[in-house]
C-alpha cells in the first residue's frame, strides 16, 4: 500500500511540474485592452482568446521552451518565447492594414488579402463592431463594388458586377460552408434565417465568377460567413437594439432586434454553443400607383394596371367580349383592384436559433461538428408578383469532419412556405369572390351600350359602366372583405385562392483535401460535391401536382498553386484550377481558372486571372408552372412542358366566326412550339398588319457560360492603402425570360387562323426560360482607398464603374435584368478611439440612376445618396458597448427597384455586452 502511495505521489509531482501556464494582458498600440485576440502555441492548435479586459491564460502540458503567437483582425501578429512553466507575457499589438488580413475564400486555403489571386472584400470583427448600418449584413452595402437591392426591411439581395434581381440565382451565400439558399426559391434570402451578429467571426465576399472552385451557382459572386468556434470563443454575449423606422407612407414604427450567444468549452475535447435572435419591425410600405407601361397611366384610365394595386391585372377587350358589337369600342378595360396596404400587415419579423456540438477526440486540430439552424420569419418578396412571405421556415442540419488539411461535410436544407401567399392573386380572387369576371365585364358592356344609346359621351358611358359593375364590391375594412381575404390566403388553388404550399429540400455533400503538408514542391487540393433536390410545392410553384420532383448534380475539382521566390523581395504566385460539373439534364462542363500574383515588394502586388464559369438552369428555369396573372411562367425542362395543363374559354367571335369550340385545352408546351413574340403582338394590335407578327417558339434552356478576365493591384503608397481592379465578362447562352403569346387555335406563322385567334383575344401570355440569341457582355472596374488622417481618423472610399454591352433594341422580348448603376461611390469616415472608450463612424453612398428590368415591372430608378452614422461608448467595467445610430439620416427616401417600398430612415440605440 505504501508503495502504491509513493507511486501516486511521484506521478502527481510529475504531472504538476509538466503543466505550463502562461498568462498576461493584450493591448493595442494606445494601451487599450484588446478583447478577442487569438493566443496559440506555434505549431499546434492549442490556444485561447483574451477576455473583454484583454487578459488571457493558457495552460498546456508542453514543456518550455516553445513560442506563442498573438493575433487579432486588423493588427500585426506578435510571437514571443515561453521559457518557464509559470510565466507572464504581455503583448502590445500594433494596428496593421487590410492587406495583412487572412482570407480563405479566394483559393480555399489561408492567405493574406495582399496575396490573393482575385479580388476579395472582407468584413471582419472590427468592421462589424463599428459599422454605421443597423446590422452587420446591412453593412456589407458599404463594401467596394457591392450592390444591395432592398426587397424589404428583412430581405436584402446582395450582388456584384451586374445582372441583379431579388431572385439572385447568380450569387451564392455560404454560412459555415452551408449554402443557405432556399430550396423552393433557389437563391439566398438575405439574413432572414442567417447568423446572429454576436456569432459572426468574419465575412468574405468574392466578386465575379468562382465556378472553378465553388460550382455552378458561384457565377456572379459568392459570400462567405464564418461563425465563432466555441473552442475559441466562450462565454455569454448578447445585444439589444431598440428604435424606430420612419417612412412617409407608413409613418414611425417600432423596431427591435435582440440576440444572445452562449458558448462553453467543457474540455480540450468538447465544446458547444447556442444562439438565438429575434428581430421585429414594420416593413417599408409600397405605394407606387403609377400605371404599368402596358396599361393606362393613372387610376382614372379604363385599362389601369398599377404597380402596387392588385386585381386590376384582370382585363379584356370589351368589343371581343361582346361578340364584336359595333357599338362597343375596341378597347381594353381592367377591373378595379385593391391597394397592397389592404392585403398585408407589413409585419417584418425574423426569429432564428442555431446550435453546435464540437468534438475533438484527440484534442488537436481534428474536429467533428454537428450544427443545426432553424429560422422563421415574415417579409415581402418581389418576383413576378409581390408575395407576403408569412411564417416561412427554413432549417439546416450539418455534420462535418475536418482538420487543417481536409474537410468532409454533409447537410440538408429544408423549407416550409408557412402561411405565405401571392398578393396579386389575393386581389384578383377577392374581386372574383363578390362578382365573377364574366358577370363584371358583362355588366360593364351592357351598361356601356345602354348609356351610349341614351346619348352619353364615351367617358360618361365608361364611368356609368364601371359604377354598375362595381356594385357589391367588398370594401377593405368590412367583415365581407376580411372573410374573403382570410379564406383566399388559405386556399392553394390559384383559381380561387393565393396560398403557397412548399416543403422542398436539398441534400448536399462536399469535401476537400489539401496536400500541401505532404510536400513543399507545389500545393495541390482536390475536392468534389454532390447535391440532390426534392421539389415539393404541391403544384403551387412547380408542376409537382402528383408528387415531388427529384434531380441531382455533382462536381469535382482540383487546384495547384506554386510560389516562386525571385529575390529582392519579389515573388510570383501561380494558381491553376479546374472543375467539372454535371447535371443529370445537361452535358458536363469544365471550368478552368488561371491566375498570377506578382509581389514586387511587401507594399505592392499585381494580380491577373482568366477563368471560365457556367450556370446550370435553376429549379424555376426547369420546373416552374405558375400563373402570375399577366403571364404563366413555364419552365423548359422537356418533361415539364406538358405537365402544365389548363382549359381556356373561347371568345364568342372565335366560336361564331371560326367554328371553334367553347373551350380548349392547352399545355405549357405551346409557349415553346406554337407562339409569337409578345412585342410583335403589341405591334400587330397597333398596326393591324399581320406582317408585324414574329414567331416566338422559345428554345429550351441550356447552361449559361461566362469567360472573364481580371487585372488588379493592391498596395500601400505612403500611408494610403490602394485596391483596384478591372474586368471584362463575356456571356454565352445567357439565361433569361422571354415573353411569348400562344394562340388557342391555329399555328403560329400560318397567316390565317392563328392571326384570328390573336385578333379575337383568344391566346395566353407565357414567360419562357431560354437562352439569348445575342452576345451579352459586361465590363467595369473599381478602386478603393483607405488611410489615416488627422492622426488616427479612418478615411476610406471607393468608386465602381459597371457597364452592360447588349443590343436591347434588336431583342426587345429578351430581358437581361442588368439592374446596376453605371457609377457608384462610397465614403466612410470615423475614429474608433476619438477619446477614451468613445468612437464614431459614418458611411455615405451614392448611386447613379439606372434602369430596372424584371418580370414584376420595368422602369427608371433615380440617382440617390444615403448617409448612415453611429456613435459608440464602451464601459469596460460592464463589459458593454452602447451605440446610437441612424441610417439614411438625411431623410431622403429612395428605392432600388420598381414596385418596392421607398426606403426611409431608421433611428436606434443598442447595448452589446461581452461581444469579444
Amino acid at each position: 500500500m505504501k508503495t502504491i502511495l509513493k507511486i501516486m505521489m511521484l506521478l502527481s509531482v510529475t504531472l504538476t511540474y509538466s503543466q505550463t501556464t502562461v498568462s498576461g494582458k493584450i493591448t493595442d498600440g494606445t494601451g487599450q485592452p484588446l478583447p478577442g485576440a487569438n493566443v496559440i502555441i506555434v505549431g499546434t492548435s492549442t490556444g485561447t482568446i483574451s477576455d473583454f479586459d484583454g487578459n488571457y491564460s493558457l495552460s498546456t502540458s508542453q514543456a518550455p521552451p516553445f513560442s506563442i503567437q498573438v493575433s487579432s483582425v486588423g493588427f500585426e501578429s506578435v510571437t514571443k518565447e515561453v521559457t518557464s512553466t509559470t510565466q507572464v507575457l504581455d503583448f502590445q499589438l500594433q494596428e496593421g492594414t487590410s492587406l495583412d488580413e487572412v482570407i480563405i475564400s479566394a483559393s480555399r486555403t489561408p492567405e493574406r488579402v495582399f496575396e490573393s489571386p482575385v479580388t476579395v472584400e472582407r468584413f471582419g470583427l472590427k468592421e462589424i463592431k463599428n459599422t454605421a448600418s443597423a446590422g452587420f449584413y446591412d453593412g456589407l452595402e458599404n463594401l467596394k463594388g457591392v450592390d444591395v437591392n432592398t426587397n424589404s426591411l428583412t430581405f436584402k439581395s446582395i450582388n456584384t458586377r451586374g445582372f441583379a434581381t431579388f431572385a439572385n440565382t447568380r450569387f451564392m451565400q455560404l454560412v459555415d460552408g452551408m449554402d443557405n439558399s432556399s430550396p423552393a426559391l433557389n437563391f439566398p434570402i438575405g439574413n432572414l434565417v442567417g447568423m446572429n451578429e454576436t456569432d459572426v467571426l468574419s465575412v468574405e465576399l468574392l466578386p465575379g465568377a468562382a465556378s472553378a472552385l465553388y460550382g455552378a451557382n458561384a457565377f456572379n459572386g459568392i459570400l462567405f460567413m464564418q461563425s465563432k468556434n466555441p473552442f475559441d470563443f466562450q462565454g455569454i454575449s448578447g445585444y439589444h437594439k431598440q428604435g424606430i423606422t420612419s417612412q412617409d407612407a407608413s409613418g414611425d414604427n417600432t423596431y427591435r432586434d435582440s440576440g444572445i450567444r452562449m458558448a462553453y468549452k467543457f474540455s480540450d475535447y468538447f465544446a458547444a454553443k447556442v444562439n438565438f435572435g429575434w428581430l421585429k419591425g414594420t416593413d417599408w410600405t409600397a405605394n407606387n400607383y403609377d400605371g404599368k407601361p402596358s396599361g393606362g397611366a393613372t387610376r382614372a384610365s379604363i385599362d389601369y394596371d398599377g404597380y402596387n394595386i392588385y386585381g386590376d391585372e384582370v382585363s379584356t377587350n370589351i368589343r371581343a367580349a361582346s361578340g364584336g358589337l359595333g357599338i362597343i369600342p375596341d378597347v381594353v378595360v381592367s377591373r378595379t383592384g385593391y391597394e397592397e396596404r389592404d392585403l398585408t400587415d407589413y409585419n417584418a419579423e425574423s426569429v432564428k436559433a442555431d446550435w453546435g456540438l464540437y468534438y475533438r477526440p484527440w484534442a488537436n486540430d481534428f474536429e467533428i461538428q454537428y450544427v443545426g439552424k432553424i429560422g422563421t420569419g415574415s417579409t415581402i418578396y418581389q418576383g413576378t408578383n409581390r408575395y407576403a412571405i408569412t411564417n416561412f421556415t427554413q432549417q439546416q442540419h450539418k455534420i462535418e469532419l475536418k482538420n487543417d488539411n481536409f474537410f468532409v461535410r454533409g447537410y440538408v436544407v429544408a423549407d416550409k412556405a408557412g402561411d405565405s401567399y401571392d398578393m396579386v392573386f389575393t386581389g384578383i380572387n377577392i374581386n372574383r369572390a363578390w362578382k365573377s369576371d364574366t358577370q363584371w365585364f358583362g355588366e360593364y358592356i351592357q351598361t356601356y351600350a345602354g348609356a351610349t344609346l341614351g346619348g352619353a359621351t364615351d367617358a360618361q358611358a365608361h364611368a356609368a359602366a364601371r359604377a354598375v359593375a362595381e356594385t357589391g364590391r367588398f370594401e377593405p375594412g368590412t367583415p365581407e372583405f376580411q372573410a374573403a381575404f382570410d379564406r383566399i390566403i388559405k386556399d392553394p388553388d390559384f383559381a380561387s385562392g393565393s396560398q403557397f404550399k412548399d416543403q422542398s429540400k436539398y441534400y448536399h455533400a462536399d469535401g476537400n483535401y489539401n496536400f500541401s503538408h505532404l510536400w513543399d514542391a507545389i500545393d495541390i487540393q482536390v475536392g468534389g460535391s454532390y447535391r440532390k433536390y426534392e421539389l415539393n410545392s404541391s403544384g403551387t410553384i412547380y408542376t409537382d401536382f402528383d408528387g415531388s420532383i427529384p434531380y441531382s448534380e455533382f462536381g469535382i475539382y482540383t487546384q495547384m498553386q506554386k510560389e516562386f521566390d525571385l529575390g529582392a523581395e519579389m515573388k510570383l504566385k501561380l494558381t491553376g484550377s479546374a472543375r467539372y460539373d454535371k447535371s443529370e439534364f445537361f452535358d458536363g462542363f469544365l471550368s478552368p481558372r488561371i491566375s498570377a500574383g506578382f509581389t514586387v515588394n511587401p507594399n505592392h502586388n499585381i494580380r491577373a486571372s482568366v477563368q471560365t464559369g457556367f450556370r446550370n438552369p435553376t429549379t424555376q428555369d426547369l420546373f416552374i408552372g405558375l400563373d402570375a396573372g399577366r403571364a404563366i411562367l413555364v419552365g423548359s425542362a422537356p418533361s415539364n412542358l406538358d405537365r402544365y395543363v389548363r382549359d381556356y374559354d373561347i371568345s364568342a367571335a372565335g366560336q361564331i366566326g371560326f367554328g371553334q369550340p367553347a373551350q380548349i385545352t392547352q399545355t405549357g408546351g405551346a409557349a415553346y412550339t406554337n407562339s409569337y413574340l409578345a412585342s410583335s403582338v403589341t405591334a400587330f394590335a397597333q398596326s393591324e398588319n399581320p406582317a408585324d407578327l414574329e414567331i416566338g417558339n422559345s428554345a429550351l434552356v441550356t447552361p449559361e457560360k461566362i469567360t472573364t478576365a481580371e487585372v488588379g493591384y493592391r498596395g500601400k503608397i505612403d500611408r494610403v492603402i490602394v485596391d483596384m481592379s478591372v474586368y471584362y465578362n463575356k456571356y454565352q447562352d445567357f439565361i433569361s425570360g422571354e415573353v411569348v403569346v400562344a394562340p388557342f387555335y391555329g399555328t403560329a406563322g400560318d397567316n390565317g387562323l392563328s392571326i384570328a385567334a390573336i385578333a379575337n383575344g383568344d391566346y395566353q401570355v407565357y414567360q419562357t426560360y431560354t437562352n439569348s440569341k445575342a452576345d451579352v457582355n459586361s465590363y467595369g472596374g473599381s478602386i478603393g482607398l483607405s488611410t489615416k488622417v488627422f492622426g488616427n481618423f479612418d478615411l476610406g472610399g471607393s468608386y465602381t464603374y459597371t457597364k452592360q454591352d447588349f443590343d436591347q433594341a434588336a431583342f426587345p422580348d429578351f430581358k437581361t435584368s442588368f439592374n446596376t448603376p453605371e457609377h457608384k461611390a462610397k465614403i466612410n469616415f470615423g475614429n474608433t478611439d476619438l477619446f477614451k472608450n468613445f468612437g464614431f463612424n459614418t458611411a455615405w453612398r451614392w448611386s447613379d440612376n439606372y434602369y430596372w428590368q424584371a418580370t414584376f415591372g420595368d422602369g427608371a430608378i433615380p440617382a440617390y445618396h444615403s448617409l448612415d452614422a453611429q456613435i459608440n461608448f464602451t464601459v469596460p467595467s460592464l463589459k458593454s458597448t452602447f451605440k446610437a445610430g441612424a441610417t439614411n439620416v438625411l431623410g431622403k427616401e429612395y428605392f432600388t427597384a420598381i414596385g418596392t417600398g421607398s426606403i426611409g430612415s431608421m433611428y436606434y440605440v443598442s447595448w452589446t455586452i461581452n461581444n469579444l
